[in-house]
């Protein structure tokens, strides 16, 4: 699945919860599939958590 059918999909579910169920419904189906990435991406080794957290603390990487 490429990239922008992935988003296709995406933004298909979000505006059906907000149709069907309204904003709030939205908002926290959205939240929950920006966790679910960011756990997937943990997952696979695409994400380094330490390096997110040190940008969070402001602290620079030599690289």
């Amino acid at each position: 699945m490429t990239a922008t059918r992935t988003g296709i999909l995406v933004g298909a579910v979000l505006a059906l919860t907000w149709v069907i169920v309204g904003f709030w419904a939205f908002f926290f189906v959205a939240i929950a599939m920006a966790i679910g990435a960011a756990v997937g991406r943990v997952v696979s080794g695409d994400l380094d958590v330490s390096r997110v957290v040190d940008a969070f603390r402001g602290k620079r990487t030599s690289s």
